[in-house]
């Protein structure tokens, strides 16, 4: 049990800070289905997501300490930053972002239909929405599956700034998880591993509350019993 009185004081340890939703470019919610009028809704997932995740709640293991964020629960590990990007007007936290090997990772958790999926439609939605912000979007065979590798003009920089972005996503039972991969892990092998692995681990909770789909999988602050039961159950072993 020692491994886990360590990843409960790891988990104690990561920073939150909230955020407000600047570098959000893309927002599912908002998408319009009348865009795409015939698009495949067959779930995209590598073929051993139950085993290797992204996980759904039923699949993670219940004794492994986890940052508990409602919608999502993320592994504690050193060097993990953690921020919640909270929408300014309503207070709603809209995504996790995750800082990590001189990169950022930035989850959302989606209620998706039982037996279809969302990302093979919202990929193509995303590359247009990108095409007319004025960037530039290439669909390429990633480790999740298909993923939009995008060029991205700078908000409010200077004129001709651009940056790297990759859009990468599962469908998962009930739920859509969709990640932006931005920094080394763009360009960088070794840092787009630890990213990919990182996506992997991720838990989602779906909750048995009907959601229609694609509205976001409510997300919330820590839960501060995580890091006591969880310290609670290495102290006693």
């Amino acid at each position: 049990m020692r491994k886990s009185k360590r990843e409960a004081q790891q988990l104690a340890e990561i920073e939150v800070e909230t955020a407000d939703l600047a570098d959000v470019e893309v927002d599912i919610e908002a998408l319009d289905d009348a865009e795409v009028e015939v698009f495949d809704d067959s779930k995209s997932a590598p073929a051993d997501r139950a085993d290797e995740g992204p996980l759904d709640e039923t699949e993670a293991n219940p004794v492994r300490p986890y940052v508990d964020l409602g919608g999502v629960k993320i592994v504690p590990r050193d060097g993990l930053h953690l921020r919640l990007e909270v929408e300014e007007g309503s207070k709603r936290v809209v995504a996790v972002g995750l800082d990590f090997a001189k990169s950022t990772l930035q989850v959302q958790p989606f209620a998706a239909p039982r037996t279809t999926g969302l990302w093979n439609e919202i990929r193509e939605q995303i590359s247009e929405q990108i095409q007319k912000q004025g960037g530039t979007t290439t669909e390429v065979d990633g480790p999740f599956g298909p993923e939009v590798r995008a060029e991205i003009p700078l908000m409010g920089g200077d004129p001709g700034s651009t940056r790297l972005a990759r859009f990468i996503g599962v469908d998962g039972p009930r739920w859509f998880l969709r990640g932006v991969i931005a920094g080394d892990a763009t360009v960088d092998d070794e840092a787009a591993a630890k990213i990919e692995e990182l996506f992997r681990s991720i838990v989602v909770v779906r909750g048995t509350t009907p959601m229609p789909p694609r509205e976001l999988i409510p997300l919330s602050m820590p839960k501060p019993s995580a890091v006591d039961a969880s310290s609670g159950a290495a102290d006693q072993a």
